[in-house]
């Protein structure tokens, strides 16, 4: 039989020499495809699809081992507040006396929840630690230690000890503490309640050292702290705090006259809950 195709048995040297020419061009030319072709797919893989992920580009270093995080080095001066009515620190008077619970023997303390020199009266409500770290703004946020902390605040009803009726004959919720080499000075006290027109809060000075904290003549900063809005509320939902919930309930850190302006740096971080006790942190920043 006859086939078209055996002519090409026929047609000499010349041809067969020229055909394996043409089918090792067609080889190469299919080899640099496939090649282009994988090239622009491991250099797409993980990329957004451009034209520019055909591009072939060194491999990239190896990542360089983790460091350790830094120590925080951004901090503000906390804000100077006033020291209110009740300070306790010599500055102003109490039924006819001075009135100077840094003059007392037993001060410095870290639990501030019973009175002392005499007076017997214990504050009682959710238990609350506070912890307040010292740094100092002009030199990276370093920890100031040897420093002093008097921190004061009201009980769960509102009132000032040495102040307010029926509780001027105690000195509970003031205490002054030393900061340790880590800056901080930890105070065990109850959370406060909240009274009207103000949210709820505590005050501090910040003294050079527990010798100079005698008298507020001495202070180098006085100012206040301040909570969160829902542990304020889980905590006035119990017993013993009577007003507290109505008078907070009326106001907030945006309509309170001393943190409208602005609370950021004076908001504590608060954990625990009502059944274990809260702890409160403050970062302190000020010009050492």
């Amino acid at each position: 039989m006859h086939h078209d195709h055996d002519h090409d048995h026929d047609l000499g040297l010349a041809h067969d020499l020229s055909r394996l020419h043409q089918q090792a061009f067609e080889r190469r030319t299919a080899l640099r495809w496939l090649l282009g072709a994988g090239a622009a797919t491991i250099a797409g893989c993980g990329g957004g699809g451009s034209s520019e992920a055909a591009t072939a580009s060194p491999a990239p270093s190896p990542a360089p081992s983790p460091s350790p995080a830094p120590s925080p080095s951004s901090c503000s001066v906390i804000p100077s507040e006033t020291e209110g009515p009740y300070p306790g620190d010599g500055s102003n008077s109490a039924n006819g006396s001075i009135a100077n619970v840094l003059a007392l023997s037993g001060v410095v303390r870290s639990d501030i929840r019973a009175s002392i020199a005499g007076a017997s009266g214990i504050a009682t409500g959710v238990p609350l630690q506070v912890i307040i770290e010292l740094v100092n703004t002009n030199a990276s946020c370093a920890d100031l230690s040897g420093y002093a902390i008097y921190l004061w605040h009201c009980d769960a009803l509102g009132r000032y000890s040495m102040y307010s009726s029926g509780v001027t004959g105690e000195n509970y919720l003031r205490g002054v503490q030393a900061t340790g080499s880590d800056g901080t000075a930890t105070f065990q006290t109850i959370y406060p309640g909240c009274y009207a027109g103000r949210v709820p809060h505590m005050h501090f000075e910040v003294y050079r050292s527990t010798t100079t904290a005698t008298h507020g003549n001495n202070k180098l900063r006085t100012s206040q702290l301040c909570f969160p809005a829902d542990v304020n509320t889980a905590v006035y939902a119990t017993s013993g705090y009577g007003n507290s919930a109505a008078n907070d309930n009326a106001i907030s850190l945006t309509s309170d006259g001393i943190f409208s302006d602005g609370y950021t740096t004076q908001l504590c971080t608060v954990t625990g809950s009502v059944s274990a006790g809260y702890v409160a942190t403050l970062r302190v920043g000020v010009a050492g």
